[in-house]
């Protein structure tokens, strides 16, 4: 065993030395700040990126499945279905991803309010409550939010809309006509057992499909409307992702 440390030993294990030196006049304070907030913008701007794409495949995902199920009344609608599966797969990627976004993000608001707003227009007496939280954050990173939060914040501002388009193309899809094989029209829909007739899935019955879509959606619901209890960014002005 070689007695060098490695790039992974844990910080409590090294020895002590002389760290960097620290900034000593305000002009190399200000430089540090002003290239410490850079990169915070950086890694705020890469997991805002990512939080897109991920919106992106979800809309891409709806348009195509829409398509596909309402381009012919032959199409089954379990396609809908399986298109609600997706959204909610990209909707917990995009969660994972918001709550690494909102603890960049909170840094580069809290130096925006506390030094740079100081700067442009002074109010009050200058607090130095920003830096110390930025400092607290660096040393000891944490979430700002829990993986629930995170699904209901991403539920309000963009998938609610996309489980609403596609719960009315599955109604609109269960109360069409059926097709025979030949393509000729049985007839409207006239009649519940005619919906859960439609409704079915493979072996299971509609009504069982029914119940459980009606559950899936009173859970999107609640996410959807649920007020968070503590606001965070969210107290600090209205132009919030």
């Amino acid at each position: 065993m070689s007695a060098e440390l490695s790039p992974l030993t844990l910080e409590t294990e090294m020895p002590e030395r002389q760290g960097p030196p620290l900034p000593q006049s305000s002009q190399e304070t200000i430089n540090t700040i002003v290239h410490y907030y850079r990169g915070e913008m950086g890694r705020m701007a890469g997991w805002r990126d990512r939080i897109d794409r991920t919106s992106n495949w979800a809309i891409t995902v709806v348009a195509a499945m829409l398509s596909v199920s309402l381009s012919t009344p032959s199409s089954h609608h379990g396609v809908l279905l399986f298109a609600m599966l997706l959204i909610t797969l990209l909707l917990l990627i995009e969660a994972r991803r918001y709550r690494f976004f909102d603890v960049y993000r909170a840094r580069v608001r809290q130096l925006e309010r506390g030094y740079f707003a100081q700067i442009l227009a002074p109010e009050g007496t200058q607090s130095f409550k920003w830096s110390a939280a930025i400092a607290k954050s660096l040393r000891r990173p944490a979430f700002l939010m829990t993986y629930k939060e995170a699904v209901c914040r991403r539920l309000q501002r963009n998938y609610c809309w996309m489980y609403l388009i596609l719960l009315l193309a599955w109604a609109l899809k269960i109360s069409s006509p059926k097709i025979s094989s030949t393509g000729e029209p049985f007839g409207h829909v006239r009649s519940w057992t005619d919906f859960t007739d439609n409704a079915a899935l493979g072996l299971l019955p509609g009504w069982s499909v029914m119940v459980g879509v009606s559950l899936f959606y009173a859970v999107v619901a609640y996410g959807s409307l649920r007020k968070e209890e503590h606001e965070g960014e969210l107290a600090h002005g209205e132009v919030h992702v």
